[in-house]
């Protein structure tokens, strides 16, 4: 059995490891019985307890060989009481991931030293996956009492990313309440699927025009027929800051920052979701700006507390879990309450499946009297998956003391 810790993980450009080949080597070249080949194969797949940190003769992982400029950035913006389901969030995007991640955390004075204390007592195992660098909320344009309060307390803040964090090519933005049910990477590789026009990325409010906010409710121009959702947006950031925009206020384009404050003052009075609705706004103006992905990447309660309405998370499974309207906090939705609950409470070290995953399927039978808790499926589907990838995603491999590095 000694192959199974010989095989090697190979990278491609984007980082994403290739599946080990177990069994040719093993049957190629150890004399054991091809039932112990399977048996090691199967315990390679499902046991999901990662191994300890990297000792002499150890790989180095994909995470500490892969350069900075292939690393994910991903950018969070945190106010008031929402320390722990951010760190709940970060916690999901470190589980699953293979590349290396960036955290970007923007927060209060008060909340910088708790941040930085939570992050740094996760095991060695997890804190080799991301850098975290922690900033204060400032705006560079206009008045910062204003934007502050502006929707949530500095959900703004999210506008001004391209323009504070100048040395940064692209960036995955999410809100705090979020959850990755699948590898981060695989949301990255959206970035891929641009053109050569668009420079960001969002799902839709809605799935059915006719129920949507926008559609039946806004005062304002928005994207397309039901408006976008800005609570998971890729954004590519050196596009958007060479971008000369298309607006209502000048006959020519402007520049992202020298549009920000006119625009606010402009629809200041016909906006209800804040930051949000002035991204629909600008995409209303630039539709060839935005790629458009599909609502399985920013799952929330409307998908489902109405009947299921996502159909490429029946397809696929949940990938990107967004439980706004306070879900995760209350009892309206509790299958939104039950991952984010299940997520918050796994111990690191655990075994996915035995502490993560069959928990949540019992939990899951107590929330069939709520439309969302009827197609568990849909939450389950894309997690499952994950866990059975995530050990021969993540582990280092042993090799042998003799190995070069």
């Amino acid at each position: 059995n000694t192959c199974f810790f010989k095989t090697l993980l190979r990278c491609d450009r984007e980082g994403c490891p290739a599946l080990p080949l177990c069994l040719p080597p093993c049957r190629a070249h150890v004399p054991v019985p091809t039932i112990h080949c399977i048996f090691f194969k199967v315990w390679f797949q499902l046991s999901l307890v990662f191994l300890p940190s990297r000792r002499p003769g150890q790989l180095r992982s994909v995470h500490a060989v892969l350069p900075p400029e292939l690393w994910i950035h991903l950018a969070v913006v945190a106010c008031g009481n929402r320390l722990e389901e951010t760190l709940v969030m970060l916690k999901s995007a470190v589980l699953f991931s293979y590349r290396k991640i960036q955290f970007h955390i923007f927060t209060e004075d008060s909340l910088k030293p708790e941040f930085d204390k939570q992050l740094r007592q996760w095991p060695d195992s997890y804190t080799k996956k991301f850098e975290h660098r922690i900033y204060p909320i400032t705006f560079s344009v206009g008045n910062p009492q204003e934007w502050k309060k502006l929707f949530k307390p500095c959900a703004a803040q999210r506008l001004f990313l391209p323009v504070i964090l100048k040395d940064v090519d692209s960036l995955l933005y999410v809100d705090t309440d979020v959850l990755f049910l699948r590898p981060v990477d695989d949301i990255w590789k959206l970035l891929r699927q641009f053109n050569s026009t668009q420079l960001a990325a969002m799902a839709p409010e809605h799935e059915i025009p006719k129920i949507g906010w926008y559609s039946r409710f806004a005062r304002h121009p928005f994207y397309g027929s039901t408006g976008v959702n800005s609570g998971v947006m890729l954004m590519n950031l050196t596009r958007i800051r060479s971008t000369q925009f298309k607006n209502s206020m000048t006959p020519t384009g402007l520049a992202w920052e020298d549009m920000l404050y006119p625009l606010y003052q402009a629809y200041r009075n016909a906006i209800t979701w804040g930051d949000q609705d002035l991204l629909n706004i600008i995409f209303y103006f630039n539709p060839e700006r935005l790629y458009l992905f599909p609502c399985q990447w920013n799952y929330r309660p409307d998908h489902c507390m109405y009947g299921s309405n996502c159909r490429e998370a029946e397809r696929e499974g949940v990938s990107v879990l967004h439980g706004n309207r306070g879900v995760y906090h209350d009892d309206k939705q509790p299958t939104f309450k039950a991952l984010y609950e299940a997520m918050r409470d796994f111990p690191f070290q655990d075994n996915l499946f035995q502490s993560m995953y069959y928990p949540l399927q019992l939990k899951f039978l107590e929330t069939v009297h709520t439309l969302c808790g009827r197609i568990p499926q849909v939450f389950l589907k894309q997690i499952e998956k994950t866990m059975r990838r995530a050990y021969e995603k993540h582990v280092i491999i042993h090799v042998g003391p003799d190995h070069r590095h």
